[in-house]
């Protein structure tokens, strides 16, 4: 192996003037620019790079006036800037030998590379180029519409992306976190160049920004990110405020960071912030955007649907509250997928949506818990797809479900089955360099430091029995106040949806 001069690599890549470093961990270093721009990195061997440029920004933060904005600002990534054409940064691109992409969710707009050591600084250069010097050319614009009209349709056909959208919209009363993730169909021709730049000033400020990278020398991504971001500058805080009005902050709960945004996807969910669960300390110059729950029912007519589809919510706690370990181990509790993926032990065949529902009833064909977690507020539910003819009532064995967690104590085997399951998912998913530099960007854009899983893994262990009732009360027990988000789609509706909420005694109806 080949031996490191590090002496030299810190003459080669000298430190910003007055930025400072801390290391976090033995394996973690994050230095904070002059301009409030973190950057950190994750020590971690191997043949590729990860890195990554993560933004508090998103469609959480979107107004009525420029509602669809995240969804363009993501598509125009990559595209002609001031001094490269769509040609030369389609080339540039080809030659990193990996990927890169943008995505942008309710709470972040991210900017990720995964490619060879060596096309680091390529990487990054093509990062800033796209952030910065961006032309958002008309007709490329024009195309993009195009694009977005039809991804719009495509993904309206498909029940497990659309329906999330529109319970965040009931559920949210459509304000913060109840903007959609897509572009409204009526706004496509409304997002222009201008808009686009506005939302990009206002939320795309240094302080507001963290580069992460994992298998990068941790000077030399420094001094890339130096030189290609401390043009940027922060917003000045005058009396602890900054010189711009700021957002109000919500008076539920603390702010924080994270996932955003997909369909219902346990992995997915509890990696892409892996870390972030674990801090009660808040970024004191992030700006959240109160969204208030409402709760709420919706009925979607589909006569052609091949499925009538179910699904029940109460708002869970935000990131930031030590409730959320019981909140994602009553989510591995519960389970669930398929009818036809169920895999074998270890892969959620215990579950109890699939030994209460999937194996008893053959009309249902997909039944799921899902946990779509943000700063301040999270959605905590199931949902449930069945046939249609075969006249299936499935929302009192969901209501059910919840239920059981109410009033009856979970087993110890069962409760340290879902445990075991919930920290080898984290563990797992972490072994991934692209989900480990994205959970370092994340986590740091909340709370400026990096949570190792073995303290993660003992808040799971402190999961108990009667912590699981506790906080099923507090969450959707007759007293907590909880109002349930209620969605049905397909060729029926639900009918007296209340009366079921009430006979198991859950929710406040």
């Amino acid at each position: 192996m080949r031996k490191v001069n590090f002496a030299r690599t810190l003459r080669r890549y000298p430190r910003p003037r007055h930025a400072s470093t801390t290391p976090l961990s033995p394996s973690v270093q994050v230095t904070t620019l002059p301009n409030k721009l973190r950057v950190a990195t994750e020590n971690t061997p191997g043949h590729f790079s990860s890195l990554g440029l993560y933004i508090d920004a998103g469609a959480r933060y979107e107004t009525p006036a420029n509602a669809g904005v995240s969804h363009f600002v993501d598509r125009m990534a990559f595209k002609t800037t001031r001094s490269m054409s769509d040609a030369d940064m389609a080339t540039a691109m080809s030659t990193l030998g990996g990927q890169i992409m943008c995505s942008s969710s309710r709470e972040t707009i991210m900017y990720q590379s995964s490619h060879f050591h060596q096309a680091t600084p390529l990487a990054l250069s093509l990062i800033s180029e796209t952030v910065q010097n961006a032309s958002l050319l008309p007709e490329e614009l024009d195309a993009q519409r195009a694009a977005a009209e039809y991804e719009i349709r495509e993904l309206k056909a498909k029940p497990e992306v659309i329906l999330p959208e529109i319970l965040h919209d009931i559920a949210y009363n459509g304000k913060g976190l109840g903007n959609s993730l897509l572009c409204p169909e009526d706004r496509i021709d409304t997002i222009d160049a201008p808009l686009m730049r506005d939302f990009m000033t206002q939320w795309y400020r240094p302080e507001r920004m963290v580069i992460a990278g994992a298998g990068i020398a941790h000077e030399e991504l420094v001094e890339l990110a130096d030189k290609h971001f401390s043009s940027l500058k922060s917003t000045p805080i005058v009396d602890g405020q900054t010189s711009t009005p700021p957002s109000p902050r919500p008076t539920s709960s603390i702010p924080p960071h994270l996932l955003h945004h997909q369909p219902p996807n346990l992995l997915k969910s509890l990696t892409r912030a892996a870390s972030s669960y674990l801090s009660n300390t808040p970024n004191p110059v992030s700006s959240i955007i109160g969204s208030t729950y409402t709760g709420g029912y919706r009925f979607i007519h589909d006569p052609e649907s091949e499925f009538n589809h179910v699904y029940i919510a109460f708002e869970g706690v935000g990131i930031h509250d030590d409730d959320i370990y019981e909140l994602a181990t009553m989510q591995v509790l519960l389970g669930g997928g398929g009818s036809f993926s169920a895999g074998g032990p270890g892969k959620g065949m215990y579950s109890r949506l699939y030994t209460h529902i999937l194996n008893h009833h053959a009309a249902v064909d997909h039944c799921a818990s899902f946990h779509h977690i943000y700063n301040d507020s999270s959605l905590f539910g199931l949902f449930a797809s069945f046939v249609p003819s075969a006249r299936v009532v499935v929302l009192p064995y969901l209501v059910h479900q919840l239920a059981l967690l109410l009033y009856r104590a979970v087993p110890p085997d069962e409760l340290n089955r879902a445990k075991n399951q919930l920290k080898s998912s984290l563990a797992m998913a972490l072994e991934s360099r692209a989900v480990e530099v994205e959970d370092l960007g994340r986590q740091l854009l909340v709370h400026d430091r990096k949570i190792p899983i073995s303290e993660m893994a003992d808040k799971i262990d402190s999961v108990t029995a009667e912590s699981l009732q506790r906080v099923a009360q507090r969450i959707f027990g007759s007293q907590s106040g909880g109002k349930p988000t209620v969605l049905a789609m397909g060729r029926e509706d639900l009918g007296d949806w209340e009366t079921q909420f009430r006979k198991y005694d859950v929710g406040a109806v």
